[in-house]
């Protein structure tokens, strides 16, 4: 399903891009343009994909028609890739203006290698991600513990049969219903996010509520030894009520809601072109 027509800004140029599949698709004669100052983009563009052909190799296969609003404020197909199919795009421009982001790729390459050898180079690097995007540090500090967990919890899952993808989505959902009373996607809408990471939204007492509803599931899975799906779907209600119960608990005691509309969108910005080699996507 396509939706959400939008503009983002590479180098002060507008790229149109879309929301596709989930995830957001750019117009790849934009992009060019923007790297290249090209009067011909378009030619540009097709020059790129005719020599791919002649080298036998299948580089752009991963670009997508989709309609997006021209400058005659009609909707046409143009040809879109998404952030991964971007990136590859940006390699192969014998551009000036794409060397910044072939350096930072390749740094990027050279952190993740070192991280396989040293896991803790990763979680210091997410440290200080977080920290420079303004996060306090009793907030990053929670949401690395809740990194932990999650991984724990996803690492139980793959041993007793879940499978990765829809299945851990179900499972996921189930344990915030019960720990929240909303799924994921009416705890994002009511925080005012779109496609934002939602715990990257989280407060630390919402974190905390998530942490217990997944962690108890864990728990709960190996005591009962559940096997399949349907056994630890009833494993997660189980920790997503327990969690709901505490919930409930601290909610009377305080006397206002655990679950709160307060984002970090001023903290994180937006999601424009010029802001990738900063996220982790």
């Amino acid at each position: 399903m396509e939706q959400n027509n939008s503009i983002a800004l590479f180098e002060g140029q507008k790229i149109r891009r879309i929301q596709h599949n989930g995830e957001w698709w750019f117009s790849v004669v934009d992009v060019i343009a923007a790297l290249t100052n090209s009067s011909q983009p378009q030619r540009y563009w097709s020059d790129m994909k005719k020599r791919s052909v002649k080298e036998n190799n299948q580089s752009f296969a991963f670009c997508e028609p989709l309609k997006m609003m021209a400058a005659d404020g009609k909707k046409y197909k143009t040809e879109a890739a998404n952030t991964e199919g971007l990136l590859r795009i940006i390699m192969s421009v014998p551009s000036p203006k794409a060397e910044p982001l072939r350096l930072w790729l390749a740094k990027v390459g050279v952190e993740r290698i070192a991280e396989i050898e040293n896991p803790e180079l990763g979680i210091e690097r997410i440290r200080a991600m977080y920290l420079a995007k303004g996060y306090s540090e009793e907030w990053v500090n929670a949401r690395l513990k809740s990194i932990d967990i999650r991984k724990q919890l996803t690492d139980e899952w793959q041993q007793r049969g879940v499978k990765e993808g829809q299945e851990y989505a179900i499972l996921t959902a189930e344990i915030a219903k019960a720990t929240f009373g909303l799924s994921p996607s009416e705890h994002a809408q009511y925080k005012g996010l779109d496609k934002q990471n939602l715990r990257d939204h989280m407060t630390n007492l919402e974190l905390i509520f998530t942490m217990l509803g997944e962690e108890m599931t864990r728990s709960i899975a190996s005591d009962e030894d559940a096997q399949g799906f349907h056994e630890n779907h009833e494993a997660a209600v189980k920790g997503g009520t327990i969690a709901g119960n505490a919930r409930h608990n601290v909610e009377k005691e305080r006397g206002k809601p655990v679950v709160s509309p307060t984002n970090f969108l001023d903290l994180v910005g937006n999601d424009s072109i010029k802001e990738l080699p900063k996220e982790e996507k």
